[in-house]
């Protein structure tokens, strides 16, 4: 199977990464060509474009940073779907909008062409191990040819449905993550105020009926200050706004989701889009006038 991977940012260089590792032929492309260096001297392929890169492919997977871009980069003018042949898939990897989805899955299937969604879950750290969650929906017969791929890419795999639910899972997840930092934030603060030493607090929470996948991971970035977690605050709005969008949709009051996407509105506000959300924390360390520092903990995690 010749694989081409379109979106070589924080996430997809290194799910592209794996695919290469494990012996797949892989095909890349992105913007930004110095994106692919590594992923060149490891034995993928340079495509100069979205088309060319269909064209040497049997699967193009893109992972990308809006539904805008995946539209653009999908039919556009020298876009994925100007290179491919029936019988082709093209995988999106990325936090879609369902509906927008099902839109370009159906252009895609009047060539003949199979869509399948894998959006993934657990950061870049466990993307760089080769460790990632990955949710799949679409044909399930489509998803079991493309198994050996997925699992290449990523530790855990769940074929979710038919298209469309994966990325109403996804959002599901991440919606959790930002409130599990919203709330990861104050317990930190309580504990400083409260004059808890933080490499205490960390541990203890992690031990306690409290601890979260977030409070072990991003509150290490908090504590160290860098807040890097190679995620932005725009993208977390974005997700957000999707769930927002799928509350209404589906008729859930989502008060603390609402919440939520109201602080982080205020975050962005103060730090930037390119801020890297847990950053949505020193909103609280500002209005106290004390920082959510302690020694020991690392700027970026570590792959797992």
């Amino acid at each position: 199977m010749k694989i081409g991977y379109i979106g070589l940012g924080n996430i997809g260089k290194y799910l592209a990464s794996s695919l290469v590792r494990e012996g797949f032929e892989v095909i890349v492309h992105d913007l930004n060509k110095d994106a692919a260096a590594a992923l060149l001297e490891a034995g993928a392929s340079w495509a100069e474009s979205p088309a060319e890169t269909a064209r040497l492919a049997d699967t193009v997977i893109t992972c990308l940073p809006s539904p805008e871009v995946v539209a653009a980069v999908l039919t556009g003018e020298n876009g994925v779907l100007s290179g491919m042949e029936p019988g082709d898939t093209w995988i999106d990897m990325s936090t879609n909008d369902p509906h927008e989805l099902q839109r370009l899955a159906a252009i895609a299937a009047e060539k003949g062409v199979a869509t399948l969604e894998a959006p993934v879950t657990g950061g870049v750290h466990t993307a760089a191990s080769g460790s990632i969650t990955v949710m799949v929906g679409g044909d399930e017969a489509v998803y079991t040819a493309h198994l050996p791929a997925f699992q290449a890419m990523g530790g855990k795999v769940f074929y979710i449905g038919v298209l469309g639910k994966a990325t109403i899972i996804k959002v599901i997840t991440n919606m959790l993550a930002f409130i599990h930092l919203c709330a990861a934030g104050e317990a930190l603060m309580l504990a400083k105020r409260g004059g808890i030493d933080l490499g205490l607090a960390y541990e203890v929470i992690k031990a306690s009926s409290g601890n979260s996948f977030v409070h072990e991971t991003e509150s290490q970035v908090i504590l160290n200050g860098s807040y890097n977690i190679n995620f932005t605050m725009d993208l977390a709005r974005k997700d957000l706004h999707f769930a927002y969008e799928m509350g209404r949709e589906f008729g859930v009051p989502l008060e603390l989701a609402g919440l939520v996407e109201q602080i982080f509105a205020r975050a962005r506000a103060s730090y930037g889009g390119d801020a890297f959300s847990p950053m949505v924390c020193k909103l609280l360390e500002d209005a106290c006038g004390t920082d959510l520092r302690a020694p020991g903990f690392p700027c970026e995690l570590e792959p797992v």
